[in-house]
C-alpha cells in the first residue's frame, strides 16, 4: 500500500493534491494556514494520517492541531518517539477516545543504527503506545538497507523507511516484505522527505517487483 505524503504550503493546494487519493499523510507542520483549515483537510474520503513535525510550531500548537485532526476524522496520528511525554500522552488520549490508530515514529537523519539499537527503538515505540511503529533511517550502504528490512521479520505492525537516494530500495522492498505501507511523494506536489519517489513511479516499481516475484515462483 502506498501512502502519499502531502505537505503543500497552503491548505487550498493540499486539498487539490489530496483530491482522489485513497491514502495520504497530511504534514500539518508544512501547511502555513493549517490552523484555519485542519478540519477540511481530514473531512474528505480516503484514509488520512495526521502528522505535525517539530520545528515551526510550538509543542502546544502541534498537539492542538493533531487533536483537531483526530476529531475531524483522521484514521491515524503520527507522534514522534522523542516528543515530550506530556505531548505524546495528550495526543494518545485523543486518539484512543476517537478510535484513531497511533503511529509512534523514530527518525535518524544521520544514518542507520546497529541492529540491536534498532530493535530497542522498536520496543520503545510499542512501549510508548504505538499501534504501529515507524522506523525511518538514512541509508548509506547495502548493510543499512538489510538491517532496516530485517526489522520486518517478526511480523510486528511496522512501517520501515529508508531515507536519502540510497534508501529507495528499502522504500520499494519494505511493503513486499511486511511493512504496512510505504510513503511516496505526490505526482504533482512537493516531496516531504529525502529520497521519496513519486506515487506513480512507486506504484509501477512495486508492480514490477510483484511480477518478478511471481515469475520466480514458477
Amino acid at each position: 500500500m502506498i501512502c502519499v505524503s502531502v505537505g503543500e504550503r497552503s491548505a487550498a493546494r493540499c486539498l487539490e493534491v489530496l483530491d482522489g487519493l485513497r491514502f495520504a499523510e497530511v504534514r500539518l507542520d508544512l501547511v502555513r494556514d493549517a490552523a484555519q483549515h485542519v478540519e477540511a483537510l481530514f473531512a474528505g474520503p480516503g484514509k488520512r494520517i495526521a502528522t505535525c513535525r517539530p520545528g515551526r510550531l510550538s509543542g502546544a500548537e502541534r498537539a492542538e492541531l493533531l487533536e483537531r485532526a483526530i476529531a475531524a476524522g483522521a484514521d491515524f496520528v503520527d507522534v514522534e518517539l522523542d516528543a515530550p511525554l506530556a505531548h505524546r500522552r495528550r495526543v494518545l488520549r485523543a486518539a484512543r477516545r476517537a478510535g484513531c490508530e497511533v503511529i509512534v515514529s523514530f527518525h535518524d537523519f544521520e544514518g542507520t543504527p546497529a541492529r540491536a539499537g534498532l530493535e530497542r527503538t522498536v520496543h520503545r515505540c510499542f512501549a510508548a503506545g504505538a499501534d504501529i511503529a515507524k522506523i525511518a533511517c538514512t541509508v548509506s550502504n547495502p548493510g543499512d538497507s538489510a538491517r532496516l528490512l530485517g526489522l520486518l521479520e517478526g511480523g510486528r505492525p511496522m512501517v520501515v523507511v529508508g531515507m536519502g537516494p540510497r534508501g529507495r530500495l528499502v522504500r520499494l522492498a519494505a511493503p513486499l516484505l511486511g511493512s504496512l505501507f510505504t510513503y511516496a511523494a505526490p505526482d504533482s506536489g512537493r516531496p516531504t522527505a529525502p529520497g521519496q519517489l513519486r506515487a506513480a513511479a512507486t506504484a509501477a516499481a512495486l508492480e514490477q517487483l510483484r511480477l518478478l516475484g511471481k515469475r520466480g515462483r514458477r
